[in-house]
């Protein structure tokens, strides 16, 4: 008898279940951090309307299109806003004020047909974690939110129930997001130890991401809070590919420059990180100049330049992370 055809055979279905087991555990991610600045009325009269911030930043949003992304100072108003205008986003959050829709919502934003959520929850960032009330000496009410997924892929969705149990782990892991306080350093440091010991006790060795405005930069005592933890990695410092022209602070200044990188995207030691960027995307409005109309001698004279106002669309950079559990 004839076994070459069943090795053969056999050879084969040995090397699609390896080719399995690789295209899901190195599936590729785009997550994100994004402090979007809440909507207030001193903004609106210099000229940063939130309405026409919020086209901008989802503009942006759905033609980096990342998988999954956290966002700060989003208040309920606006979490309306984007959820209606991202494309086939879902969201996690609460309101820090009162744990409902009260006060600031550090929301995680995912593809609904990337992504699977588990389970999520939120705790708040001061001596009582699970109700809301201000920490330590902060100047604000602070929470972290955060979810658990599982990614979706073309085999699950085929109904590959051998390939889902073996691949569980690979798939799954955790999402923190939060907004660490503005003045308090003692509230600052204390939360960044509660965090740690919260993914510690929570995640069970899987995959980790932790986004957020910190409120301090990578020079801080308190950022090796994170990055010595033994848990979490700058994904800033371990990328392949870097395009980062400036901090993450701009305070809606376009000329401003910072080294200071106060938006963070913390990732699980064993994460690949292919690439990291800082975004300083702006957009323009009309200014009481605008209607004059500018030639250029180096440009085809049916082109015409009005000056614009440049601005940008928060007083923060969104950070995206292309990423490999």
């Amino acid at each position: 008898m004839n076994k070459t055809p069943v090795i053969k055979k056999k050879l084969i279905s040995i090397g699609l279940f390896l080719f399995l087991i690789l295209s899901v555990s190195a599936q590729e991610m785009l997550v994100g951090s994004y402090n979007i600045r809440y909507k207030n009325w001193n903004d609106s009269v210099q000229g940063n309307m939130w309405s026409k911030r919020c086209q901008v930043i989802c503009n942006q949003v759905n033609f980096m299109a990342p998988v999954i992304f956290g966002t700060q100072e989003v208040l309920y108003s606006q979490l309306l806003d984007m959820h209606k205008a991202l494309d086939g986003y879902d969201y996690i959050g609460i309101g820090r004020d009162d744990g409902k829709h009260g006060g600031e919502h550090e929301a995680i934003f995912y593809k609904k047909d990337k992504l699977q959520l588990l389970d999520h929850g939120d705790f708040w960032l001061n001596e009582t974690p699970d109700k809301p009330a201000l920490g330590w000496d902060a100047a604000c009410i602070r929470i972290c939110t955060w979810g658990k997924f599982s990614v979706k892929n073309a085999q699950n969705d085929a109904g590959d129930k051998q390939s889902n149990n073996h691949h569980e782990n690979a798939r799954t892991f955790y999402y923190f997001n939060l907004h660490m306080d503005h003045v308090g350093a003692v509230a600052r440091r204390e939360a960044a130890k509660l965090v740690v010991k919260r993914i510690k006790e929570m995640t069970n060795g899987l995959p980790v991401i932790l986004t957020g405005d910190f409120n301090v930069d990578q020079n801080d005592e308190i950022y090796t809070i994170f990055t010595l933890s033994g848990l979490l990695k700058d994904s800033y410092d371990a990328a392949r590919i870097r395009f980062a022209e400036n901090g993450t602070f701009n305070a809606y200044k376009t000329e401003y420059f910072t080294q200071s990188r106060i938006d963070h995207v913390f990732v699980s030691p064993s994460t690949q990180v292919e690439a990291y960027g800082v975004l300083t995307d702006s957009y323009w409005t009309p200014n009481e100049r605008s209607d004059e109309s500018r030639k250029s001698f180096d440009a085809p004279q049916e082109i015409s330049f009005s000056p614009y106002t440049r601005r940008n669309p928060s007083d923060h950079y969104p950070v995206f992370v292309r990423l490999k559990f």
